[in-house]
């Protein structure tokens, strides 16, 4: 959870005015030092993060599922070498959502689903 602007602001105004330390401001209200300094040096919320995803690449994973769209998250990451999480995050990152199409389960097989073609 990120701390509100205006109470990062408000910290921020106590110790460049002298008025507390960085130590007593840490104490005070109650957060660690290295987030006021980091707030100290830019003051700024961060909205996106910047860094690329690291262990699942995007177009991996788009042309996995592409290839295998019936695909549980289990077989994914077996095949790219991954945790089911990671799948799961990864898949949520580019707007991926689970199936809803019964017809397309491996699980339940169409007369199982009341589905008819």
């Amino acid at each position: 959870m990120t701390y509100s602007a205006d109470f990062r602001a408000q910290v921020i105004k106590s110790v460049k005015n002298k008025d507390m330390s960085i130590r007593e401001a840490c104490t005070f209200y109650n957060i660690s030092k290295t987030a006021l300094q980091r707030w100290l040096k830019n003051p700024n919320i961060k909205q996106t993060r910047k860094k690329p995803p690291s262990k699942i690449p995007n177009d991996a994973l788009l042309k996995d599922v592409e290839q295998y769209p019936d695909d549980y998250m289990y077989e994914r990451a077996q095949r790219l070498n991954c945790s089911k999480s990671g799948i799961e995050i990864a898949l949520k990152r580019l707007g991926i959502s689970q199936k809803k199409d019964l017809r397309t389960s491996k699980s339940m097989s169409n007369q199982k689903s009341g589905i008819s073609e």
